[in-house]
């Protein structure tokens, strides 16, 4: 097993596990692919911490991080990471190689100076890795709303001192959905479908922390 950094040769191969992995997962078919194929190339992509995982010699999984933002009440502003796609080929997952990748990027972004990592997902995926809910550092979205599926990680310790944050990630995150779909066509067809992973999704993507 080796994690290294992702190559130019990887792109494509990349793009195609990132695909396998999320299709039919939160929506029927997917947009985390091209969400990859235009992230390489922005302003706030981090590529010292786009790794990818090797097993055999094969690459079958992936982690990428983008630049994202904590602004408080006075207007001081803290730099931090979100990372994402983590993806691992449907064939190897609930193997362990997703928390190796994740907790190597985590090493990596401490030695770059960076103290906090703030993503959305489903916290049974993450409160392992230390991730908690963002409304216990008292984190939140433009609204002020503590999303569920808002999850922060210190790096270090007391990183957060209980004043409020709100929490803004690079406009790269904001995904053209026709453009997203015009690159999956251009891709081998898969079928999408509805399953029940969308459900716990919409659910989690729609609640808040009280």
């Amino acid at each position: 097993m080796v994690i290294r950094n992702e190559e130019k040769k990887d792109y494509q191969e990349v793009e195609s596990i990132t695909r396998k992995a999320f299709y039919n997962l939160y929506v029927p078919g997917c947009t985390e692919h091209y969400l990859v194929h235009i992230m390489r190339e922005h302003e706030d992509f981090v590529r010292e911490l786009d790794f990818v995982i090797e097993v055999d010699g094969r690459v079958i999984g992936n982690i990428m991080y983008t630049k994202a933002r904590l602004i408080d009440e006075t207007k001081k502003e803290k730099q931090i990471l979100t990372f994402g796609p983590v993806s691992i080929l449907p064939e190897y997952q609930r193997m362990g190689y997703g928390k190796m990748l994740i907790e190597h990027s985590f090493e990596k972004a401490m030695a770059l100076g960076y103290d906090a990592v703030v993503i959305f997902g489903n916290p049974g995926n993450y409160v392992g890795r230390g991730f908690k809910s963002c409304k216990k550092y008292n984190v939140c979205i433009e609204n002020g709303t503590y999303p569920a599926a808002m999850m922060v990680k210190e790096l270090g310790s007391d990183i957060f001192d209980g004043r409020k944050w709100v929490y803004y990630d690079s406009p790269v995150m904001q995904i053209d959905e026709a453009a997203a779909q015009r690159f999956d066509d251009t891709l081998e067809k898969m079928e999408k479908r509805h399953q029940p992973s969308q459900e716990e999704f919409y659910i989690l993507s729609n609640s808040c922390v009280q």
